[in-house]
């Protein structure tokens, strides 16, 4: 198998061999073909001819067919005799390769359009014959173009603004690049001759625009472009500028300026003065009239600029009004400053009087809003106390009530109504009434007895004595005063001279404070049914102090250094004669 594909492979490549040396053309391959070339530069017409085993190239030719079907001889090679050319294409043409019998390619170093046709290569050989090979050239010319700018004055009428031709095989195609309102106009003429004509109506406002020309050719890679500027002509607009507007006497190095802007560009400018001749020492430098000394007040008029070109003429006037008396720049500025500085100032005063204005209002609202809130203090603190008052000098006819409530009742109404006496004379037991501005807590007449209590008369006065000391010491150390936050009720009234103490009654109400005493008005009260035992007596003699220490203790308390009731929930409040609150 493997000597079999070895003998395959030899055999494909002696077939291959035999091809490669068989005789035929390897350029071009085909027998008739076309191709172009550009006028002015070299042009090689291609002719290879390879011979076989034993064939030789005797001679080569190149011929033109002519436009009426002759054919003209250009140049031939004889393997014996060399080259020669014939004609006008004597000196034109040449070979290729040194050996023209071996390489049979034909070169034209000039093209001209004139050598657009067709060629036939011509190859004799021995002993096979001839052989041929047709090209045809096409000669492409590459354009000439050319761009024609025309003069335009503003005013006239509209015409072509440029024109650009260009002459070329094929031949070319122009456009215009611009954005100047125009139309063109192609033509084209025999030859690859084209123009175009671009036509607009001029203003000065088109002075130097672009309008580019673009030629558009197969032998071209982009389009050519012919830059140009439209050219539009126009009078000078002639004005004036001054340095100051503010023309006064003394003003030094005073000047006037005279601005032309036409196109071209205005090289003739001259000044004149209405009514007369420029003034003194005055000169004229291009377009300024300058004052060569300072200003006076007949330097004042009209000036007139004249400015000229090769269009027409601008002219344009100045009023100048020199003033007597200068105004410095300084003056005005610092006057400026001034009436910015006196208005900040104002706008400031301004604003510190608002702050103040506000600041007394919200004083004086603040102030009024702080006396409301005292007289509403005030006048909680008053329905407070008269509450307290109440409920302090009230008795209370609730049997769940301990007697220690009613003595402590009985105390405070001691306390309000009455100018307590320790010292007062002891009553007999003998009934009889007793002086009568005696009277006890109650406004009621004091009954004497001389019985029993002028037996233990000196014990009695020793007892009432020491009961005086201790509710004295009681009071004192309880701080009980007004000054102390205590109900008025609760304060002790000043002592009698007289230090007696009358009978106390648990059952009835305490004489209110301010009312007069009702001695005179009482009766002296009924015997009692039952007699009462000395001892009875001396039990409550001796006991009234412990109640009253007893009865503040369980019924105040004392805060802050102010001794105040403790609330009580079956406290009811009664007026002072007993009626119900």
């Amino acid at each position: 198998m493997e000597l079999t594909g070895q003998r395959s492979n030899r055999l494909a490549l002696l077939l291959l061999v035999a091809a490669c040396v068989r005789a035929d053309f390897v350029e071009p391959p085909q027998a008739d073909t076309s191709q172009r070339s550009f006028a002015e530069s070299e042009t090689r017409l291609p002719c290879h001819y390879q011979v076989e085993n034993g064939e030789k190239v005797v001679q080569v030719t190149w011929t033109k067919e002519l436009p009426d079907g002759s054919k003209d001889q250009i140049i031939t090679a004889h393997f014996l005799d060399g080259h020669t050319e014939f004609g006008r294409y004597s000196g034109r043409v040449r070979f290729e390769s040194r050996s023209p019998t071996t390489n049979s390619a034909l070169l034209i170093p000039s093209t001209e359009e004139s050598d657009k046709g067709t060629y036939t290569c011509h190859i004799s050989t021995f002993p096979n014959g001839n052989f041929e090979r047709h090209i045809t050239l096409t000669v492409w010319i590459l354009p000439i173009s050319s761009l024609d700018p025309v003069l335009l004055v503003e005013g006239q009428s509209y015409r072509v603004a440029a024109s650009c031709r260009a002459v070329g095989q094929p031949a070319p195609h122009l456009s215009w690049d611009t954005d100047l309102p125009g139309q063109a106009q192609n033509r084209t003429k025999e030859g690859g001759s084209v123009s175009s004509y671009y036509s607009l109506h001029p203003l000065r406002g088109m002075n130097g625009k672009k309008l580019d020309c673009l030629v558009w050719h197969p032998g071209l890679e982009r389009p050519r472009r012919i830059s140009n500027s439209l050219v539009v002509q126009y009078p000078p607009d002639a004005t004036i500028s001054a340095g100051t507007g503010d023309w006064f006497v003394g003003l030094e190095k005073a000047e006037l300026v005279c601005n032309g802007r036409g196109y071209p560009k205005p090289q003739n400018i001259t000044w004149t003065r209405n009514g007369g001749a420029l003034p003194d020492r005055t000169s004229v430098a291009g377009g300024k009239l300058v004052f060569e000394r300072a200003l006076r007040l007949n330097d004042s008029g009209v000036y007139k600029c004249v400015a000229r070109n090769d269009v027409g003429v601008g002219i344009t006037e100045y009023n100048m009004t020199v003033k007597g008396t200068p105004q410095p720049k300084d003056f005005v500025d610092n006057l400026l400053l001034i009436i910015i500085g006196a208005s900040a100032g104002a706008l400031v005063l301004i604003l510190v009087l608002v702050v103040l204005l506000v600041n007394r209002h919200h004083r004086h609202k603040n102030k009024k809003l702080e006396m409301e809130l005292n007289e509403k203090t005030e006048e909680i603190q008053t329905f407070s106390r008269q509450a307290s008052f109440r409920r302090l000098n009230s008795v209370s006819t609730d049997p769940r009530v301990q007697p220690e409530d009613y003595a402590l009742l009985r105390v405070d109404s001691r306390m309000k109504n009455s100018q307590i006496s320790l010292e007062r004379p002891v009553s007999t037991l003998s009934g009889k009434w007793g002086p009568p501005a005696d009277v006890d807590e109650l406004g009621r007449p004091v009954v004497w007895h001389d019985g029993r209590e002028s037996l233990r008369g000196g014990e009695m006065d020793r007892e009432k004595e020491e009961r005086r000391r201790r509710v004295e010491s009681y009071l004192k150390s309880s701080n009980m005063s007004l000054d102390s936050g205590l109900p008025s009720s609760l304060v002790p009234l000043k002592a009698q001279q007289d230090e007696g103490v009358g009978p106390r009654e648990p059952g009835l109400a305490h004489q209110r404070e301010g009312d007069p005493p009702r001695g005179e008005d009482w009766a002296p009260p009924p015997p009692s049914s039952a007699a009462e035992e000395p001892g009875d007596d001396d039990e409550e003699d001796g006991g009234g102090s412990y109640q009253l220490s007893e009865a503040l203790t369980n019924h105040f308390y004392y805060s802050n250094g102010v001794l105040r009731p403790r609330p009580h929930s079956n406290a009811i409040l009664l007026h002072p004669r007993g009626q119900v609150i």
